[in-house]
């Protein structure tokens, strides 16, 4: 199979995700920012070692990438993950809004070594009193007070 012109964006997610294992600093997984076909920005999966339960690869490489760039939105750049992205990072990735997103392993291949995120999407499916974590919602009018402040604030910076 003859590889994509960018596959050397893979193949450094792959490494970075190979390399965490090996230096037992995470779970196998990493991700790269490209913009202009060179790569910004680095992730590898981080929670044990920083005690962070959002530290996953495509966060880290996120969170560099905006960093480097200095600004909230990753436009004009492709996120390349060495794995489908869990529930989190889809909506991290859907947030910073880049052009594409490419990744290599499956959620199933994911799944198959323990790192399975399907309770997740089950619970995301449940009503809100169905859910295994409780969940309610209070105080609504009062932190609505907010919104409509942003809504009619001159100085707030849309995304």
């Amino acid at each position: 199979m003859n590889n994509p012109p960018d596959a050397q964006f893979m193949y450094e997610a792959i490494r970075l995700s190979e390399e965490n294992v090996a230096s037992g600093q995470g779970g196998p997984f990493g991700a790269v920012v490209v913009k202009e076909g060179k790569i910004i920005a680095r992730g590898v999966n981080s929670v044990t070692r920083l005690q962070d339960p959002t530290a996953h690869a495509e966060v880290m490489a996120i969170r560099e990438a905006c960093s480097v760039l200095q600004t909230f939105q990753l436009t004009g750049c492709d996120v390349y993950s060495s794995c489908e992205p869990c529930p989190m990072c889809l909506g991290a990735i859907y947030w910073a809004r880049p052009d594409a997103l490419y990744f290599a392993n499956s959620k199933e291949d994911a799944a198959a070594i323990q790192f399975d995120d399907q309770f997740i999407y089950e619970e995301l499916a449940r009503p809100l009193n169905e859910r295994k974590l409780f969940t309610r919602q209070m105080l609504r009018e009062e932190a609505l007070e907010a919104f409509q402040k942003w809504s009619v604030s001159t100085a707030k910076i849309e995304y």
